[in-house]
């Protein structure tokens, strides 16, 4: 029987459907636990081939990848150093499973099959998935492991199950993606199942960005006395050795690194960073392209992308109309100086008129309205995709939740981009995000210290600057109410009557409600963007966009 063991939370970055490099990646975390005299290596969920890998997973290729990846990972234990303990999407007969797989001495020597499969929120695992048993512990070098995948802890039968036939400790592999109030969830529901079964609990995350995905990492061990006894840090890689010993008839956690959680906005700004640096390399662009207005949303973009990629590879672009400020000039030139970036200026002033000039024998006997407006941004748009075009930089949009969620966005004009780093934070948080950056910059990022935008930036009224002395709030309620009023009906998911019972304008909520359904149309069309809450404007949020439903939700 063991007397101790030392275990390594290895918290690593996969990128989906890279089987070989993903496999690199596990051995290098292997070599490092070995030189750090580790028994055992865990790793998230999938790590092998990336969470989420979805439809990817059912090519038969796929799966035969993963084998023949498997097999050499498993050989390569014979050496007497660490076992490894590993995500794979796994063929059992004819059904296809999530599955935990233990490698040590040359061989596969157990495997595990998820048994909850989510199936809500960005989570669709029974689409390619089939639903493993109830099951026992993994016998590892004399202790028993009780061994669940992600959703597994979340619900008490499988650690009810694993405690019975006689786990010694429970080991969770993750694949749990950033959302700003998830990481109580997770700390919640382990110290459950530890309270449950008086065992100890270690928690595996990935981290990285996938596609919307953030994984943010934030792995951490719980004794059987509930007290923390190590946690990774956040948003990044690391090896995290683990120091176990037997007390009696218990496994006890030597203490070890507890690494601070981050605050909620600083946890925001992290998550923004690494999907964007995530989506850019993951996918081979060489840079980023802005359109940098002078506003807070196309400055606070620009700092994102100079703390994820570097000024290097972020090339932003002023496109003044006869509506542009010159305090917008100002303030974007000051924006662009403070980061460090080039920024050029191209006037759309022709652009308007030859539009203008082409369109006046359809237009005649018709007043100015929003067409004239939509046709500016269609014009920065059309400029920013030429650039991309020619340059091969990839197109950031720059727009935020609050506007994306009432429809407050042109298509084909400020909509344009590949990927939309603030699709899922709302105006106010944008306000704070920003404040924040300006008054420190996170460690991990490449962009300088101080302040990144003008304080101006901050405090002045938002505005298109799509027609003189025009303003956000011309058109939308005051942002602190309709993002109040959003957050209620979008990740509450509340019906009208009861947020105007919650003291809101009767108005102006069914004004927003309005804004919100008519807009779903134009949200389908938009760029991918990194998650930051419950219920993101993509996966999260399946709504029909022919909806007869005019009630209440």
């Amino acid at each position: 029987m063991s007397e101790q063991i030392n275990i390594a939370i290895a918290q690593v970055n996969p990128t989906v459907g890279a089987i070989g490099a993903n496999a690199e990646r596990v051995r290098a975390a292997r070599a490092q636990a070995a030189a750090a005299g580790a028994d055992l290596v865990v790793f998230g969920e999938l790590v092998l081939c990336g969470y989420p890998p979805e439809d990817l997973v059912l090519k038969q290729a796929f799966q035969r990848s993963i084998e023949e990846t498997v097999a050499k990972l498993a050989a390569q234990t014979a050496d007497g150093g660490p076992g490894l303990l590993i995500g794979a999407p796994w063929r059992v007969e004819d059904a296809l499973y999530n599955a935990a797989l233990l490698l040590d001495g040359g061989e596969v020597v157990a495997v595990r099959l998820k048994h909850q499969l989510p199936n809500y929120g960005v989570f669709d695992e029974k689409r390619v998935f089939a639903a493993g048993p109830l099951p026992g512990p993994m016998s590892f070098r004399g202790i028993r492991l009780g061994v669940m995948v992600c959703e597994d802890m979340w619900y008490g039968d499988v650690a009810e199950c694993l405690d019975e036939s006689g786990a010694e400790m429970f080991v969770v592999l993750n694949g749990s993606p950033f959302e700003t109030d998830k990481r109580d969830d997770r700390l919640n529901y382990a110290v459950a199942r530890v309270t449950e079964s008086n065992l100890p609990l270690i928690y595996v995350n990935l981290v990285g960005g996938q596609d919307e995905l953030v994984f943010d990492g934030g792995s951490f061990v719980i004794g059987a006395d509930h007290s923390l006894r190590a946690r990774a840090p956040e948003f990044e890689e690391e090896l995290l050795i683990t120091e176990w010993r037997r007390a009696g008839d218990q496994w006890v956690c030597e203490a070890g690194p507890i690494v601070r959680s981050l605050e909620a906005d600083d946890a925001v700004y992290h998550s923004l960073v690494l999907g964007l640096r995530d989506y850019v390399g993951k996918n081979g662009f060489p840079g980023v392209l802005i359109g940098l207005s002078g506003g807070i949303d196309s400055a606070l973009s620009a700092a994102v992308a100079v703390d994820a990629l570097g000024p290097e590879h972020v090339h932003c672009v002023m496109m003044p109309s006869p509506y542009t400020s010159q305090e917008s000039l100002d303030d974007a030139a000051e924006c662009a100086r403070l980061l460090g970036i080039r920024l050029d200026s191209v006037n759309i002033g022709p652009a308007m008129t030859a539009f203008d000039e082409m369109l006046a024998p359809q237009f005649a006997e018709t007043a100015a309205d929003t067409t004239e407006e939509n046709i500016q941004a269609r014009s920065r748009g059309m400029t920013l995709m030429a650039l991309s075009n020619k340059l091969g930089y990839m197109v950031l949009s720059t727009g935020n939740k609050s506007e994306m969620s009432v429809g407050y966005a042109t298509l084909y004009g400020d909509m344009c981009g590949g990927y939309s780093v603030l699709k899922d934070v709302y105006k106010t948080s944008v306000f704070e995000v920003s404040r924040l950056r300006n008054a420190h910059r996170p460690s991990d990022c490449l962009g300088p210290d101080g302040p990144v935008m003008r304080e101006n930036i901050i405090t002045k009224p938002p505005t298109a600057e799509l027609k003189h002395d025009q303003k956000d709030e011309d058109s939308l309620p005051p942002y602190d109410v309709l993002d109040a009023i959003l957050r209620h009906m979008i990740e509450e998911d509340m019906g009208k009557d009861d947020i105007v019972a919650e003291g809101f304008d009767a108005d102006t909520v069914h004004r927003v409600w309005h804004m919100l359904h008519m807009a779903e149309y134009k949200r389908r069309q938009a760029p991918p963007g990194v998650k930051t809450t419950r219920r993101a404007f993509g996966r999260d949020r399946r709504y029909p966009i022919t909806n007869g439903f005019k009630g209440d939700v």
